[in-house]
C-alpha cells in the first residue's frame, strides 16, 4: 500500500514552533508517514531580539493590526498530490503571524484549494481567534479545513507575557528577574509537552492510514 504523504507548512519565529512541529513529525514517521517540511522564509525577516523597548511594542502592535509580512512562494505544495498539509505557526498578538497571514492570503488559493489542511498553532495563551482567522482565509481558498490544533506555552499571565515581551526587545529589567523566575521559569515547550505532540502524529498518522480523516476529525 501507497504510504501516507504529509506536508508541513510552517513559519517559526524563536524555533518554539520549529521545536513542536519536529516532535508531530516523529510521531507521523513512526506511524509509517512520509513528511516534508516547508519553510515560510521571509523576503525580510523581522529582527529578534529588536534591540529596543520601542521597536518591540511596534512589532506587537503592527502583529495586532494582522500587519502581513512577505515571504517567498513555497516550493513543495504542488510538488506532491499530498494527503494532508498541516499549517503551523505561532500566535501573534491574538492573531497568525505575518508571514502566514501572507502566505494564506496570497499563495493559499493557488496552492491548497481542494486540499485537507490542519490549523496547528502554537501560544501561550489565546488562539481561538487565531484559529477562526486561519479556517476563514483557508475556506476562502477553498481548502478541506480540520478544527485547530493548539498547543499552548506551559506558562501563562501576566509574567510570561512580560517575559517575552523582555525576550523580544533583548532587555531584561533586573528588578523582574526574580519574578519571572517565580511565575514564569521557562518560555519554551517542555519535553512532557513535545512528547504529547509525538503522540498526536501517531494518532494522525493511523487516521490517515484508516482513512478516517475528514472535515470532522478530531484529537
Amino acid at each position: 500500500m501507497k504510504p501516507k504523504t504529509v506536508l508541513i507548512i510552517y513559519y517559526s519565529f524563536s524555533n518554539q514552533t520549529l521545536n513542536v512541529v519536529h516532535g508531530l513529525a516523529k510521531g507521523l514517521e513512526e506511524g509509517g508517514v512520509i513528511v516534508q517540511f516547508e519553510q515560510l522564509k521571509p523576503l525580510q525577516p523581522p529582527p529578534f531580539p529588536t534591540d529596543s523597548y520601542i521597536k518591540a511594542l511596534r512589532m506587537m502592535f503592527a502583529a495586532f493590526m494582522r500587519h502581513q509580512i512577505a515571504v517567498e512562494k513555497p516550493a513543495a505544495v504542488n510538488s506532491c498530490d499530498w494527503d494532508l498539509v498541516i499549517c503551523a505557526g505561532p500566535t501573534w498578538s491574538y492573531h497568525p503571524s505575518g508571514p502566514m497571514l501572507y502566505f494564506l492570503s496570497q499563495f493559499a488559493r493557488e496552492s491548497l484549494a481542494g486540499r485537507l489542511v490542519l490549523p496547528f498553532i502554537c501560544c501561550r495563551t489565546y488562539w481561538r481567534l487565531h484559529a477562526w482567522e486561519m479556517r476563514r482565509l483557508l475556506e476562502r481558498a477553498g481548502a478541506r479545513v480540520l478544527s485547530a490544533m493548539a498547543v499552548r506555552h506551559p506558562f501563562q499571565g501576566f509574567w510570561c507575557t512580560f517575559g517575552v515581551f523582555a525576550k523580544l526587545a533583548g532587555k531584561m529589567p533586573h528588578f523582574c528577574q526574580q519574578m519571572l523566575q517565580t511565575y514564569c521559569p521557562r518560555f519554551g515547550y517542555t519535553q512532557q509537552q513535545i512528547e504529547a505532540v509525538r503522540n498526536i502524529g501517531l494518532r494522525l498518522a493511523q487516521a490517515l492510514s484508516e482513512g478516517n480523516m475528514d472535515e470532522k476529525f478530531r484529537i
